[in-house]
């Protein structure tokens, strides 16, 4: 058995179709749950309430970052062994990415603005986060203005290569400037700079949470678009008769 077996449309379709209630099942029962939890939680001594948006800002950005990685990998099978489903799911993933990047970039405002002084800063962070969202606008844009459906896999797939320095920039602009005023990872493996447990679990749950509802949202807007593109077949097929 082989992973690339699941690049037959057939096949995914048959894979996905299976598993998808149980991920959309995880993902309701994780996130809602570790929301729910996670605002629960009492009051940070000196960040006060502002501290719970971080059950929504974290995971967000978080996914905001990871979605584009996948949209890499994705886009290197497709330009290397010229995979359908594989760009498929790029494109389905964008939208996405946009919408967690966004919901990072206003969590991340109403988060600062009480903690800062200010809604926005152009911080390393900021700023390449704010890149990262015109990417994924661009990405779609780019989908959505090319006909052919493999020439425009193959630049936004070129497009996908680019705009990856801004997602790992997003990621690790904290360590490559130390200027800025966005704080560093919320959590961290180094004992002195741990989240509070209290904090920690439910953020854990949380993210769990919205890795899965990606994934679900991914796999139905997958199968959309591969029913989209037999659909266009049938249709070129019996324009062609």
């Amino acid at each position: 058995m082989s992973i690339w077996e699941y690049a037959n449309p057939v096949k995914f379709m048959r894979t996905s179709g299976a598993a998808l209630p149980w991920v959309v099942a995880g993902a309701a029962v994780c996130t809602v749950t570790g929301l729910v939890w996670g605002f629960l939680t009492p009051e940070d001594y000196r960040q006060g309430s502002t501290v719970k948006i971080v059950f929504l800002h974290v995971p967000a950005a978080m996914m905001a970052i990871n979605i584009w990685v996948m949209m890499l990998v994705a886009s290197l099978i497709w330009l290397i062994r010229r995979h359908h489903v594989s760009a498929l799911a790029a494109k389905a993933a964008a939208p996405i990415g946009a919408v967690m990047t966004l919901i990072g970039l206003i969590t991340g405002a109403v988060w600062g603005q009480p903690m800062w002084g200010t809604w926005w800063e152009w911080d390393p962070r900021l700023t390449s986060f704010l890149i990262l969202l015109l990417f994924y606008i661009g990405y779609i844009a780019l989908w959505s203005a090319v006909e052919d459906p493999d020439s425009a896999a193959d630049l936004t797939g070129v497009l996908c290569l680019v705009g990856s320095v801004f997602a790992l920039l997003s990621r690790y602009a904290v360590f490559f400037w130390n200027q800025g005023l966005h704080q560093g990872a919320s959590l961290s493996v180094q004992p002195g700079e741990r989240m509070s447990a209290v904090y920690r679990y439910p953020l854990y749950l949380t993210m769990l949470g919205f890795g899965l509802l990606f994934l679900a949202l991914l796999l139905i807007r997958t199968r959309t678009e591969i029913r989209r593109r037999r659909l266009a077949a049938l249709q070129a097929r019996e324009m062609r008769a």
